[in-house]
């Protein structure tokens, strides 16, 4: 029995499979997920992870410590501290942007890696970035399988990226390849808005699904529900969005060659009707020698490519 944990800047989903026959993803056995805990003592978010692991253990008759091995797909962006990761995410981490972002907390640094191997043992634990993992289930069960140059970007309360280029699959020093969220793809009149990281102005403040209650006074459902019924201010604020994440999907293409992109995240899977036209119309608009030919799709795996993701680590 293995376990997937899917650690997000709203929620953390924990699921138990058995291993992969390789003719598709493992099924699921066990599935449950709560708010990610955002109060307390650093070290809560590894208490909840734990306690999660062992109600899930318990549904199927097990202990924790029978689980053959447990991956971690886990919102960054990582930091090491002897060696081992821990977490330093503007939606998780209130003391990285301070009060003004309002998450309640004062922490800049949540242990992970540490905490889940002592309890684990560390020959049994594998965390990587949730959409560096996410790409690694799309590769092997979703709607990258076979590709050689690609990416997965999430669009959800973040906004982030896995990249693969010539078959490679890239890390970087700390394991944070793909923070592209993080980036800047241009300006929006008045004072650019505070990212939970400490930007101002940069691609989560303006596009992510936590950023614009903030930015724009709806959340994501009310904006893009209130443009799909028509509305002409939510349309135009739609294709905003649009423009600046067509940027953002441009500069990866122009920058690593890509062939095909898979689109996941709430924000975009809940809508996905109304917004992967506006981007490949936006995307088609660059400089066609980089961009002709290049495909923007679904996740194959869809709203389950979180619990896979985290269960890919482990094939």
């Amino acid at each position: 029995m293995r376990a997937g944990v899917d650690i997000g800047g709203t929620k953390v989903a924990v699921c138990l499979a058995s291993p992969s026959d390789g003719a598709g993803p493992p099924p699921l056995l066990v599935r449950m997920s709560e708010p990610t805990v955002k109060s307390g003592q650093p070290g809560a978010l590894a208490i909840q992870v734990l306690s999660m692991l062992d109600a899930a253990c318990a549904r199927q008759g097990l202990t924790r410590d029978k689980l053959a091995a447990v991956g971690v797909a886990a919102c960054g962006p990582f930091v090491r501290q002897a060696g081992l990761i821990e977490l330093a995410n503007p939606n998780i981490c209130g003391g990285l942007a301070g009060a003004p972002r309002g998450l309640g907390n004062d922490w800049t640094r949540v242990p992970l890696e540490a905490p889940l191997a002592h309890a684990l043992g560390q020959h049994r634990v594998r965390i990587a970035n949730d959409a560096v993992a996410a790409l690694h289930a799309e590769r092997c069960w979703g709607a990258l399988h076979g590709q050689q140059d690609c990416a997965y970007v999430t669009w959800s309360t973040g906004v982030g990226v896995g990249l693969c280029v010539d078959g490679r699959v890239l890390g970087g020093k700390n394991g944070n390849a793909g923070h592209a969220g993080h980036s800047f793809v241009g300006d929006i009149p008045g004072e650019p808005p505070l990212c939970g990281c400490g930007n101002r102005g940069d691609v989560e403040s303006l596009v992510a699904g936590n950023a614009l209650p903030w930015r724009l006074g709806q959340s994501a459902a009310e904006l893009l529900e209130a443009a799909h019924k028509g509305d002409a201010t939510a349309k135009t604020q739609v294709h905003v969005l649009c423009t600046l994440m067509g940027r953002l999907l441009y500069n990866m293409v122009a920058m690593l060659d890509l062939r095909r992109i898979s689109l996941g995240g709430s924000v975009f899977l809940h809508h996905e009707e109304l917004l992967l036209p506006l981007l490949r119309m936006e995307l088609s608009r660059y400089f066609p020698v980089l961009t002709e030919g290049v495909e923007l799709v679904s996740a194959g795996l869809g709203e389950d490519v979180g619990d896979y993701a985290a269960l890919a680590l482990l094939d």
